[in-house]
């Protein structure tokens, strides 16, 4: 199922997250469109509770949308405000894991105070043409099969 992000869709999206499997959240990579994706992530992460769930445990991937406009955020700065990672508290999944789509940056990493961090797989796209689209699909998926499995 999609949703749109405005937050007024609010109960739309409630109403789809209830036995959700697994989440894409779609960011539109626009600069004047970073607060609002900032306050469309909090809102996500606020309605995936309200259902008992918790975000980090759910498969969870990010797609940068809209990367071919010239106002387009670098990807580095909506890394740092919509995905900067969250603790890993299990022992078995405290190593370090590279991310295959970002050369040199990691999904998995030990921070200097020995708290160690994950984040959410993420990918660039331009839903218009396709491009990135199918290999979101795919991270999402691969997760959920995992998940189950």
């Amino acid at each position: 199922y999609t949703v749109p992000g405005q937050v007024y869709y609010n109960a739309s999206r409630k109403l789809i997250l209830k036995g959700v499997d697994g989440v894409v959240f779609v960011a539109d990579s626009q600069l004047e469109r970073m607060e609002a994706n900032i306050e469309s992530m909090q809102n996500l992460y606020d309605n995936v509770a309200e259902y008992g769930y918790d975000l980090t445990k759910v498969p969870f991937a990010i797609q940068y949308n809209k990367r071919d406009l010239p106002n387009a955020a670098p990807v580095k700065d909506l890394q740092a405000s919509l995905n900067p990672g969250w603790q890993v508290t299990e022992p078995e999944k405290q190593q370090v894991q590279p991310d295959a789509g970002w050369p040199g940056e990691f999904l998995t990493w030990q921070v200097p105070t020995g708290e160690w961090i994950q984040r959410a797989p993420a990918h660039e796209a331009v839903a218009v043409t396709g491009a990135g689209v199918f290999e979101t699909l795919k991270t999402v998926s691969k997760l959920v099969l995992k998940s189950l499995g």
